[in-house]
C-alpha cells in the first residue's frame, strides 16, 4: 500500500456530509498520511479549521477563492489572519484568479484580493495555495510582486513554459486526477518536464476524480491511480514518486 499525502482537497463540501467522519477514517486506514483541507470561502476556511482540529492527520489552508472574492472586505482579513495562528493552519489558500466564468467578480476586484492575501501569507511567513483559470499572465505578475512568498499552483493547468516560470520563483505544481485523462496531453507535457522535487499530488475532492472513477466523488486514496499515472509519465517507481511528493507538501508546510 502507497503512503500519500494529498495536498488538497475539500472534505468540507456538501457531498461529504452524509459520510464523512467514515471516509476519514477509511482514509487514514488506507495509506493516507496527510491531507491540506483548503477553504475557498469563509465558511470554508472555518470548516478547513475545524477538519483539522478534529484529525490529526488533517491541516488547513484558510483564503477566499477568486469566485468568491465579492466577499472580501477587511473584516474576513482580520478573521483570516486570527485563524491563521491555529497550529493546524499551514498555507493561505485557495487563492488567485478565476476569469473563466463570465459571473465571476470583476478582473479587478479578484486582483485586489488575491493581492490582499498575498500580504498577509508574507506578513504571516506562510506558504499560498494558488488558483489560477484563464488567468496565467496575470497571475504570474502577482507572483512576482512577492518574491519572500512561495506555494504551489494548485491542479496546474498551464503549458511547460508557464510551468517553468512558476518553477523558477520557486513555487510547486500540483497533479490532479486530469492527468489520467485521455486528451490530457497538456499536463503530460508538464509532467514529464517537472522536476520531481517540485511536485505534488492532490484530489481537489470531490472533483478531478482520476480515470477509471472519473465522474464519481473524488477521494485522497484514488490518488494512487495520479501517482501510477506520473509513475509512468516520469519511468520512476509509484513507491518513489509516493516518498517525494510526500517530501515535498511537508517541505511546503513546513511539517517537522
Amino acid at each position: 500500500m502507497l503512503n500519500i499525502f494529498d495536498s488538497h482537497a475539500h472534505y468540507d463540501d456538501e457531498s461529504f456530509n452524509d459520510d464523512r467522519e467514515t471516509v476519514i477514517k477509511e482514509l487514514k486506514a488506507n495509506g493516507i498520511v496527510g491531507v491540506l483541507n483548503c477553504g475557498a470561502s469563509l465558511e470554508g476556511a472555518r470548516a478547513s479549521v475545524k477538519l483539522a482540529d478534529t484529525y490529526d492527520f488533517f491541516y488547513a489552508a484558510v483564503g477566499i477563492h477568486p469566485e468568491d472574492a465579492n466577499s472580501f472586505n477587511d473584516s474576513v482579513l482580520a478573521e483570516l489572519r486570527e485563524m491563521a495562528k491555529n497550529e493546524k493552519v499551514r498555507a493561505i489558500g485557495e487563492i488567485g484568479l478565476d476569469y473563466y466564468y463570465k459571473e465571476n467578480p470583476s478582473k479587478d476586484i479578484q486582483k485586489s484580493v488575491f493581492r490582499a492575501q498575498m500580504q498577509l501569507a508574507e506578513e504571516l511567513n506562510l506558504p499560498v495555495v494558488i488558483h489560477d483559470r484563464d488567468a496565467h499572465e496575470d497571475t504570474l505578475n502577482i507572483l512576482k510582486e512577492y518574491p519572500e512568498v512561495k506555494g504551489v499552483l494548485h491542479c496546474f493547468g498551464g503549458s511547460t513554459e508557464f510551468a517553468g516560470d512558476c518553477l523558477k520563483l520557486g513555487y510547486y505544481l500540483g497533479f490532479t486526477g486530469v492527468v489520467t485523462f485521455k486528451n490530457a496531453k497538456k499536463i503530460v507535457e508538464v509532467a514529464k518536464e517537472v522536476p520531481l522535487e517540485r511536485m505534488l499530488v492532490e484530489t481537489d475532492c470531490p472533483y478531478m476524480t482520476p480515470v477509471p472513477f472519473r465522474g464519481e466523488r473524488n477521494r485522497s486514496d484514488l490518488i494512487k491511480y495520479i501517482i501510477e499515472k506520473l509513475s509512468e509519465i516520469k519511468g520512476i517507481s509509484e513507491e518513489e514518486i509516493a516518498a517525494a511528493t510526500i517530501n515535498n507538501a511537508r517541505e511546503m508546510l513546513k511539517l517537522n
